[in-house]
């Protein structure tokens, strides 16, 4: 197959836009591997920061950047990925280049943790606020479980209203797939 998986996908839109030194966001730590990820894009000059709610979310990802002598490029918050704006220092709130949140819930966790639709809005709202000129917002949108169409609805219902000389939305998924596939929304502030 030539067209990329939604992982993969997200993870080259990152490419094309977080160079070394850039300041970004994880929304969602889950289990560490986008942070790592990021944390390797941004270099020793850069640095990333993760949001989760979840206790073992946190513990996950502050593991897997220590295995990978990582730490440093990051600070890694429990708390809800609402809270952007109020937990990003303010010299790093000038240089947000990128954002990525896997929504729905931690895999292999309580699957009633979820992310919702409220404090979602209101982090993607707070994240374009500061999101550079030219930076890119990542939508891995979940919604094959309880809870997961809501939220799904709210985000289109909101990006799809972005004024299109401001913002670019992409939306990105296979539509041929069973169940309820997951999607990417991307969005390039101008």
């Amino acid at each position: 197959m030539n067209l990329e998986r939604i992982i993969p996908y997200s993870h080259m839109l990152m490419k094309l836009f977080i160079e070394e030194g850039d300041v970004v966001i994880d929304g969602t730590c889950g289990n560490g591997h986008d942070t790592l990820f990021l944390t390797n894009l941004v270099g020793d000059t850069g640095h990333v920061y993760g949001f989760d709610i979840q206790k073992v979310a946190v513990e996950n990802t502050t593991e897997r950047l220590k295995e990978a002598g990582n730490e440093n490029r990051a600070t890694i918050l429990h708390e809800s990925h609402s809270q952007v704006k109020t937990s990003i220092s303010r010299e790093h709130k000038k240089r947000v280049q990128a954002a990525i949140y896997n929504l729905g819930y931690l895999p292999g966790s309580d699957k009633t943790v979820i992310t919702k639709p409220e404090e979602t809005l209101a982090s993607v709202q707070e994240t374009l606020s500061i999101l550079k000129p030219g930076g890119l917002l990542v939508l891995v949108v979940y919604h094959g479980h309880e809870g997961g169409e809501e939220e799904k609805d709210a985000l289109l219902e909101y990006l799809t209203a972005l004024d299109s000389k401001e913002y670019h939305v992409l939306h990105y998924g296979f539509i041929n797939q069973k169940r309820k596939p997951p999607f990417i929304l991307a969005v390039e502030k101008h």
